[in-house]
């Protein structure tokens, strides 16, 4: 597979070439074998989608950047080192967690979804492509085990109504020092007061276009800042 133009203005035809392009707009090098396991993951859920519900969209090119070019985009928030811990809370059908952990093999990543047919799909994903050091929980995440708590590096959400319900539910899995990363509407605001009572503050926030789109997003970066882990006073 040969990617002969670089440009932004660039338009690729297939979904490979849509997904490669797109995540290098994020500064994500893709391998060919990594795009085809993301293809091979696409197809997977398209299959399973006639029986469970997993996504609205059907159509390729839109799965493609809504779901798999979203995902990477929350690479604006924050560095996927090897070893790093992300928690992916509400998981669905894998995104952002999926995506970000094709991309990143080195990385660890803890699933929580509670329905349990979706969970049984990441399962099946996690297996085909045997992605190593993942892990599905079908639980709720306020059913959680103590053992999550101040455990993880980087949380990611995209389920959640609210930015002050996922501060309330994610904050305690967060260590010190850890990023909460997520993607918005570009309408969506926060106060300071709002932020700071959660023991949180803003590491970053870029606003954003996803590639061959006009679907705007930001992706917000939220430091827990507190110097002594939740739940150990």
């Amino acid at each position: 597979m040969k990617i002969a133009n670089t440009d932004k203005d660039f338009h690729p035809e297939s979904v490979d070439l849509l997904l490669i392009q797109g995540a290098r707009e994020f500064g994500i090098n893709i391998s060919e074998g990594q795009a085809d396991q993301c293809i091979g993951y696409l197809t997977e859920m398209i299959k399973w989608n006639r029986k469970i519900n997993l996504t609205a969209i059907s159509n390729e090119r839109d799965v493609i950047i809504k779901h798999f070019l979203d995902s990477f985009s929350f690479c604006r928030g924050f560095v996927p080192l090897p070893d790093l811990q992300l928690l992916d809370l509400g998981s669905g059908a894998g995104f952002p967690a999926l995506p970000i952990k094709i991309a990143f093999p080195e990385i660890c990543v803890t699933m929580v979804e509670s329905v349990k047919k979706k969970s049984s799909f990441l399962r099946h994903i996690v297996r085909k492509f045997n992605l190593l050091n993942v892990e599905v929980i079908d639980k709720r995440a306020e059913d959680l085990p103590h053992i999550h708590v101040n455990r993880y590096d980087i949380v990611t959400a995209r389920a959640f109504a609210s930015m002050i319900m996922i501060f309330r539910t994610a904050i305690k899995f967060l260590k010190p020092g850890g990023l909460l990363i997520l993607s918005r509407g570009p309408e969506e605001n926060v106060s300071d007061d709002i932020i700071s009572s959660f023991g949180l503050v803003i590491d970053s926030r870029n606003e954003l276009t996803l590639p061959f789109s006009d679907y705007r997003r930001v992706i917000w970066a939220f430091r827990n800042c507190a110097t002594v882990p939740r739940g150990t006073v």
